[in-house]
């Protein structure tokens, strides 16, 4: 079985080799949300750039929790200047900033319901501190980590580009997220208007892969443990919902594309076309190919519980054209993905 260190390192060794990360030599690169999935990897990815191409850059990591990040980081959390705090009372950041890459943002979706204050409070005023300190450290270039959910509830006919929003409902406290989201892409494209400030965003697919949290509440890492403790898929709903993924590699790869070629003010859509499938054929491909049939699928339909807080959106055909168009192309394909992280998650102790 490998190890997660031993996954990500060939990630990081495949992005390496396909992009050209030239223009972050000795420059300043600061992410907040460090400990997530995607700080994290993006953090390791530029410790990696340092140790094998001598890239010189001072990764600065915006963490709450040191036990987190001395776990999360391993080997390379001496090497990463930790700053401790969250995005509502940002630190002092005494060294320069080149770039910065803001992450830090509640995720779970059971969160944007009993905790929809907090879910906007911190995507909102935090997104204002962190583009504030951008703006007060002159940056070259700011990317923002937003979210497929931002386009809300598309008429599920056809590609949805980054321009074709659908609808939201104001008044559900569900749409926490998903109007935070729209509201953090327009400060930065105000910020980057207003203040001439190089600010993007760039809206993510579910991403997954090595690194997920063993016991992680979204449905990728519960397919993942069905497979490692051998155990049936029981899915509430049909599984209808159908929308593609990005796999954690990918995802660093775009997101440092936007942020070294993306164009101000704008936003691009992240995520692997030739993924988009239902939940229901996921699980099915899952059990197949992956489980060699060992486990079933299984359904238990009922009245999904309200703090479940499904996104309604039934049909999200994501095209990256405009993403494309900068030299980024997604790798890893579904299956791939899933066995990566299964791989990576191992045997449960």
């Amino acid at each position: 079985n490998m190890s997660l260190s031993k996954i990500l390192t060939q990630d990081f060794a495949r992005v390496a080799e396909s992009y050209d990360f030239s223009a972050l030599k000795n420059q300043s690169v600061f992410i907040t949300g460090g400990t997530g999935l995607l700080g994290s990897q993006l953090v390791l990815f530029l410790d990696y750039l340092n140790r094998t191409e001598n890239m010189g850059i001072k990764i600065i990591a915006l963490v709450r929790s040191k036990e987190k990040a001395e776990r999360v980081f391993g080997d390379a959390f001496g090497r990463v200047t930790c700053v401790y705090g969250d995005v509502l009372n940002l630190p002092e950041v005494s060294s320069p900033i080149d770039y910065v890459i803001h992450g830090a943002s509640i995720t779970s979706s059971k969160d944007f319901i009993s905790k929809a204050v907090e879910t906007i409070d911190i995507a909102v005023n935090g997104t204002l501190n962190v583009l504030r300190l951008a703006k007060q450290k002159n940056v070259k270039s700011f990317v923002y980590l937003s979210s497929m959910e931002a386009f809300g509830v598309t008429d599920g006919n056809g590609e949805v580009r980054e321009e074709d929003l659908g609808y939201i409902d104001i008044l559900s406290p569900r749409s926490s997220y998903m109007e935070s989201k729209r509201m953090c892409e327009n400060l930065c494209a105000c910020f980057a208007s207003e203040y001439g400030i190089s600010v993007k965003s760039v809206r993510l697919a579910q991403t997954l892969g090595a690194g997920i949290d063993y016991n992680d509440s979204r449905v990728a890492a519960y397919f993942a443990r069905s497979v490692i403790e051998g155990t049936d898929i029981v899915l509430k709903t049909e599984g209808k919902t159908k929308r593609p993924i990005l796999y954690s590699a990918d995802a660093i790869s775009a997101i440092l594309t936007v942020l070294l070629k993306g164009s101000s003010g704008n936003v691009y859509t992240a995520a692997n076309p030739a993924t988009f499938m239902t939940i229901r054929e996921t699980a099915e491909m899952i059990v197949k190919k992956i489980a060699q049939d060992k486990i079933k699928l299984r359904f238990e339909i009922k009245e999904v519980p309200a703090e479940y807080a499904p996104n309604l959106n039934l049909n999200l055909n994501l095209n990256v054209d405009k993403l494309s168009s900068l030299g980024w192309k997604p790798e890893i394909g579904l299956q791939e993905a899933y066995e990566r992280m299964i791989e990576s998650m191992g045997v449960k102790a």
